[in-house]
């Protein structure tokens, strides 16, 4: 099988080019830097699957590009998938295949890390020490011991943020329409509503589905406290971030924390230290001293990206072989 590499980064060979050299010819991966989309589709002439990630264009007319080209799958380096659109690829024939759990930790201790970040005003600290200012002024923080953790989400990710926060001596809500039941003792379920009302630190680990896009608007967010700390490592539209800067314009939580955020596509994963931010509402995030913005990293570690190779891979192996196909987005 022959797959083209769509966005690869020099991180990406650490684990896929020794994997795929192990495969007794199995595959071959050329490896592209730029990104998946309309103007680029037309590169996968003569393969028979492209791999992307989650910045990539993969919606109707891209998929009719790369089906005409003769692509038959998309491998999804990723667990999210709602940069494609599933029910075009299906019409088309392309199957598409995603990496369901790579590293739930990978996440969850980069959630924690942010939540302390921002309650600790770390990324502050780091700047006045920084420039030989060693005074405490504007560094005050509050304790997560003793505070309520709601996690919206309680998933792979969202259980193991929930063990996190249960460690750390909180008390942990859920939400979420199925109750995983490994988090019984750890976790008491509640609305929505409920959540964003009792907690200190709200945390979001949840897909973006049509139901949920803009779940945190200018009504849910009034319901949170004027000191609670938000952490988003899932996926930016579930925040509507116009109504967040209007409720921060107000001095309200303790702090923001986004590894994600709403059209971060052009951005991420770049270097436009040189250029100017096309995506102004991140610079307007970016003015807020409570606010904590990372480039959607919160998955990288060595341990996930071995297991994106590894599940990317065989993955492309089941399809090539007519095997089942566990990890296919219907």
């Amino acid at each position: 099988m022959k797959i083209l590499f769509y966005g690869a980064r020099d991180y990406d060979h650490l684990y896929f080019d020794p994997l795929a050299a192990e495969g007794d010819d199995d595959c071959s991966i050329d490896f592209q830097p730029t990104n998946l989309d309309g103007h680029t589709a037309a590169l996968a002439q003569g393969y028979e699957a492209v791999c992307i990630f989650v910045n990539a264009d993969c919606g109707r007319t891209v998929l009719e590009v790369l089906a005409e080209a003769g692509v038959k799958l998309v491998l999804l380096r990723c667990a999210g998938y709602n940069n494609v659109d599933v029910s075009a690829a299906k019409k088309l024939g392309v199957a598409v295949l995603r990496v369901p759990g790579y590293s739930p930790e990978a996440v969850a201790e980069f959630a924690m890390a942010l939540a302390l970040a921002g309650c600790r005003h770390i990324h502050k600290a780091y700047i006045k020490v920084r420039n030989n200012n060693f005074a405490l002024d504007g560094l005050l923080g509050r304790n997560l011991h003793g505070g309520t953790a709601g996690i919206v989400g309680t998933g792979k990710i969202g259980a193991a943020m929930a063990r996190i926060c249960h460690g750390f001596g909180m008390e942990v809500l859920g939400c979420d329409s199925w109750r995983n039941p490994a988090l019984e003792g750890i976790v008491t379920y509640v609305g929505l509503e409920a959540l964003l009302r009792r907690s200190d630190l709200v945390s979001l680990h949840c897909p973006l589905t049509e139901d949920n896009y803009h779940m945190l608007n200018g009504e849910t967010l009034g319901w949170m406290k004027d000191t609670a700390i938000l952490v988003n490592t899932s996926r930016g539209q579930l925040i509507d971030t116009d109504a967040l800067l209007d409720h921060l314009r107000r001095h309200r939580f303790g702090a923001v924390a986004l590894d994600v955020y709403e059209n971060e596509e052009e951005q991420v994963f770049e270097d436009l230290s040189d250029d100017i931010l096309a995506n102004d509402k991140v610079a307007l995030l970016l003015a807020y001293p409570n606010v904590i913005v990372t480039s959607h990293q919160a998955f990288f570690t060595h341990t996930a990206l071995r297991a994106i190779a590894e599940t990317t891979l065989e993955n492309a192996k089941s399809f090539q072989q007519g095997g089942p196909l566990p990890n296919r987005v219907e």
